[in-house]
C-alpha cells in the first residue's frame, strides 16, 4: 500500500489539517502518517487557541515516520513560525523526501496574514525550493510573485516567476479572486489550465487542505503531476457539487463544514 505523511495542524473539529489529510488520503486508498505542527481549539464558526509544537517535538515525529515507514509523498500545510519550516526543511533534505507537496497557508480567506514576515522568508528560502509543486491561492501568489494578480495573464505570469524564483511546479489557485475557478498549473516551462466552474456552496473554508492532500495521495500512487493535480481537482469539484454540510450546530448554517464523501472532510475557520 503506498503511504504519505501530512506535516500540519491539528483542527478539532476535524474538517481541515491532519484531520482532512487523513480522510482524503484514506479515501484515495493511500496510507496516511502525521507530523503534527500545531494543536488548535476551533470549530465552524472560528479559531480559539493554538498550540504550537516544539521544534525538537516536530523533528522527533518526521523522524519516527521515516525510519519506519518511508512516506510515497509527504504534504505540508500550515507551518507558523520560522522554527518550525527551518526543522521541517531540514528534516524532509536529511531524507530526502519525494513528491513533496506544499500548500503555502499564509493568508486566510478573510484576508488575514497567517506568517510573520520572518517566517515568510524561512518559507521561500528554505522550504519551497524542496518542494515538487506547491499549490497558493491567489492571496498566495502575490506575495510570493511580488505582483498583483488581476487576469489570466497576470496568473501566467505570476506562476512563472514563482517557479523561477522557488524551482518548482506552482499550482496557482484562481478560486478566490477572479470570477471563475481555473486553475493554472505551471511546470516545465509550460502553463496547463485546469477550467473549473464557481459552485454555489457556502461550505467552502479550508478546500486547500483537501485539494493538496488529493494531489500528494495521486503522486504517491505513481500517477505523473498534471493527472494527479486534475484528478484532485475533479475529487474537489464533485465534493462542492454534493452540496452536503454539517449544519447541525449551533451556529450559522454559512460557517458548516462541506464533506467530500462520508469520510472525507473539507473546510477550517483557519486550514
Amino acid at each position: 500500500m503506498r503511504t504519505a505523511l501530512s506535516i500540519a495542524g491539528s483542527d478539532s473539529c476535524g474538517g481541515a489539517g491532519i484531520q482532512a489529510d487523513i480522510k482524503t488520503m484514506t479515501v484515495h486508498g493511500v496510507y496516511a502518517m502525521t507530523a503534527v505542527t500545531a494543536l488548535t481549539a476551533q470549530n465552524t464558526t472560528g479559531v480559539r487557541g493554538i498550540m504550537e509544537s516544539t521544534p525538537d517535538f516536530l523533528a522527533q515525529q518526521i523522524d519516527a515516520v521515516f525510519e519506519d515507514i518511508v512516506p510515497d509523498a509527504v504534504k505540508v500545510g500550515m507551518v507558523a513560525s520560522a522554527p518550525l519550516i527551518h526543522v521541517i526543511a531540514e528534516r524532509l533534505a536529511f531524507y530526502r523526501a519525494k513528491n513533496l507537496v506544499v500548500d503555502p497557508v499564509m493568508v486566510a480567506t478573510s484576508g488575514a496574514a497567517l506568517l510573520a514576515d520572518g517566517a515568510v522568508r524561512t518559507l521561500v528560502e528554505e522550504l519551497l525550493p524542496l518542494a515538487d509543486l506547491i499549490t497558493p491561492n491567489l492571496a498566495e501568489g502575490e506575495i510570493l510573485a511580488g505582483r498583483p494578480i488581476r487576469s489570466a495573464g497576470d496568473m501566467e505570469e505570476a506562476a512563472r516567476a514563482i517557479a523561477d524564483r522557488c524551482g518548482c511546479a506552482v499550482l496557482l489557485k484562481g478560486g478566490h479572486g477572479l470570477d471563475n475557478a481555473d486553475d493554472l498549473l505551471w511546470t516545465e516551462g509550460r502553463a496547463v489550465w485546469f477550467p473549473g466552474k464557481r459552485i454555489d456552496n457556502p461550505n467552502t473554508h479550508g478546500t486547500g487542505c483537501t485539494l493538496s492532500s488529493a494531489i500528494a495521495a495521486n503522486l504517491a500512487k505513481g500517477e505523473p503531476l498534471d493527472r494527479a493535480v486534475g484528478k484532485a481537482k475533479d475529487y474537489l469539484t464533485g465534493a462542492l457539487s454534493a452540496m452536503l454540510d454539517l449544519g447541525h450546530g449551533s451556529g450559522p448554517i454559512e460557517h458548516t463544514h462541506a464533506m467530500t464523501s462520508p469520510y472525507a472532510g473539507v473546510g477550517s475557520a483557519m486550514m
